[in-house]
């Protein structure tokens, strides 16, 4: 059953449709399938077992706001516990992605796609259904998969709170 849930972040100034459930600290991180650079297909939880996990849900690295996060976030992962790893999500096109990256110099955290079939935004409640790109989120998954932290910005234009979403992943270490 498709979660469609109005009213919680608008798009153009118009109330945007919202596909799948909100996540909350405490719950089980569900597992979701997006795709690398090359297509390939990455299993989110899976292929990072063992760490702690930032997971940043942007609408398109093409945006002034998302480049920005995305830039901040690999510039924070290099100080960061090899223990940690940072995923930034999109539903750009993974040859977009692989462009953006090499043109910005992004090499400490992978971008990936969830342009193909949504699993990801439908399974974390991001998902705008009509213009079917992620609302600005951000999620810390510990190392046995629960939910420590988690933001959904109000605004799309809204950045995360940067200092917030490091100490929680942080703390998920020790």
């Amino acid at each position: 059953m498709v979660i469609e849930r109005e009213g919680l972040i608008q798009f153009g100034g118009k109330a945007a449709t919202v596909i799948g459930p909100d996540m909350e600290v405490g719950q089980k991180a569900p597992e979701f399938t997006v795709h690398a650079q090359n297509w390939a297909d990455f299993t989110g939880l899976a292929e990072t077992q063992g760490k702690v996990r930032i997971i940043a849900a942007v609408p398109s690295l093409d945006t002034s706001v998302c480049d920005r996060e995305t830039r901040k976030f690999n510039e924070e992962a290099a100080a960061l516990s090899e223990d940690i790893t940072i995923l930034v999500i999109s539903t750009d096109l993974p040859f977009t992605q692989k462009r953006w990256c090499g043109a910005a110099g992004i090499e400490q955290v992978q971008v990936l796609s969830d342009h193909k079939t949504a699993d990801f935004g439908a399974k974390y409640g991001c998902l705008l259904k009509d213009q079917r790109i992620l609302r600005r989120a951000v999620f810390v998954v510990d190392c046995s998969d629960r939910l420590v932290y988690v933001a959904y910005m109000p605004v799309l234009g809204e950045e995360p709170d940067y200092a917030e979403v490091l100490a929680a992943a942080k703390a998920a270490l020790a």
